[in-house]
């Protein structure tokens, strides 16, 4: 068995003139940044700007730097390096709302006692994930900005995670009726079968393996038919985006009927099938576009890393966006860039469906990469792990070491365990391209404070919060 492996099932070692060589080589190729705000931040990432592909990750879901620093980089790649796809790990109809806000497109509203308004997106838990002062800065950026460009320039807003079932096929049905009144009674025939549990789609999972109910045909047959009819749907009399939406929804409800199944099986086989879903979805958003379209993805460090260099890869066997991208378009077309903090404050729940809280972000482990990067005593820096790119001490100092552990804070944080809860192994050099640090930080700034109701039970974002 290789050293990688027998590091996962061993206690971390420490090997004090390998780690101070390491120590020394990584401070020195730290790149200072200066703050956020600085009009010259965002131009330290430019050398990431020819890749097709550019993954932010980041550190915990909560955190206020790890959004503005995503958002700055975002908007320098938009502006100045011809990004027109901003692909996030949200649920794609609630994306779409932002999407035709950001575009001013037309679309469908919310219909409230006999009135319509514009639907409300990202109000379930956890709702501070994407309804925070810093995203609502880079939204009504977007718009300003695709207000000044032609049609062919306009950045998107995509959502690419699998936990919008009943959203979704709402939104299939609400198409199919204005497009194909006939398709769109048979549609809400068949996915009828699912209707029980779309408001607690776990519960669909259970019910499939004990027997009680499969659902997959109707799923299936709604899709097939709406890919056949692909050409009728498209033609000019019908809106070729409102098409590719549909077409996404029903993906997704395949896929998430899949998923459900999967979480009674395996932990590891739902969580690869969320993320190859998460690809396809991107997959497909890029054939929508022009040839040569640009992407920048938002995702947390475990998605955005490559899982091959993580025990989600060694010892679980689980692939990842990073990984995905890096098999799927190659690696010299894709940039992975990850976030980390030492401490500071953290927007999190303590349980599932509990009300948000700003909590302490308790210091970085010893035997922690997160140590390694504090240790530089530089406040913020940008370390380029590129191959191309890192000195070859360092490089050398990065394989003769021992692997260490990484932080990964979701949306759930539980600081008394948190080496249990919150650390696993991993290789940063092969995990990311680049790796941006903030030595302390603060919680993001939500738009509420509250969580709404759940009164069916879990939401369909359980149990991850990652």
């Amino acid at each position: 068995m290789n050293r990688k492996f027998w590091s996962f099932i061993q206690p971390l070692r420490q090997h004090p003139t390998t780690m101070s060589q390491l120590q020394g080589l990584f401070a020195a190729a730290a790149h200072p940044l200066p703050d956020i705000k600085d009009p010259s931040f965002s131009s330290n990432f430019d050398s990431f700007a020819d890749y097709r592909l550019v993954l932010l990750g980041d550190g915990s879901h909560g955190t206020s730097e790890f959004y503005s620093a995503r958002a700055e980089i975002t908007k320098r790649l938009i502006q100045h390096h011809g990004f027109t796809v901003v692909a996030v790990e949200a649920d794609w109809p609630d994306a779409e709302v932002i999407d035709r806000y950001v575009r001013q497109r037309p679309g469908p509203k919310a219909k409230i006692g006999g009135h319509s308004k514009p639907i409300d997106p990202f109000t379930r838990f956890p709702t501070w994930m994407w309804r925070n002062r810093e995203m609502q800065e880079l939204v009504e950026w977007m718009r300003d900005y695709n207000a000044q460009v032609p049609d062919s320039k306009k950045a998107g807003f995509y959502g690419l995670d699998i936990y919008s079932m009943g959203a979704s096929i709402r939104e299939v049905i609400d198409y199919l009726d204005r497009v194909d009144p006939a398709a769109g009674k048979v549609a809400r025939q068949r996915y009828g079968c699912l209707q029980p549990w779309v408001d607690d789609p776990a519960m669909y999972g259970l019910a499939s393996v004990r027997g009680m109910r499969n659902c997959e045909k109707g799923v299936l047959d709604t899709l097939r038919d709406l890919l056949q009819r692909r050409l009728e749907y498209s033609e000019n009399r019908h809106d070729g985006e409102e098409y590719h939406s549909s077409e996404q929804n029903a993906y997704l409800v395949r896929d998430a009927e899949r998923y459900y199944k999967a979480m009674y099986y395996s932990s590891a086989s739902s969580w690869t099938l969320r993320d190859t879903h998460m690809v396809d979805t991107l997959r497909r958003i890029l054939r929508h576009k022009p040839e040569g379209t640009k992407a920048v993805v938002w995702a947390h460090n475990s998605h955005c890393g490559d899982a091959r260099h993580t025990s989600m890869g060694i010892r679980r066997k689980e692939v990842n966006i990073g990984q995905l991208c890096r098999e799927q378009f190659g690696r010299n077309n894709v940039a992975l860039i990850g976030c980390g903090t030492h401490t500071g404050t953290v927007a999190a729940a303590h349980e599932w469906d509990e009300d948000m809280e700003v909590m302490d972000v308790r210091p970085s482990r010893e035997d922690s990469w997160e140590r390694v990067a504090h240790n530089t005593g530089i406040s913020s820096f940008l370390i380029d792990l590129r191959r191309d790119h890192i000195d070859p001490g360092l490089a050398a100092a990065f394989e003769a070491a021992p692997l260490r552990l990484e932080r990964f804070i979701g949306v759930i944080y539980r600081p008394d365990t948190e080496k249990i809860s919150h650390y696993s192994a991993a290789d940063l050099l092969n995990q990311f391209d680049g790796y941006v640090w903030f030595d302390e930080t603060q919680a993001v700034k939500p738009l509420e404070k509250h969580e709404p109701a759940t009164p069916l039970g879990k939401e369909e974002t359980y149990p991850f919060g990652l």
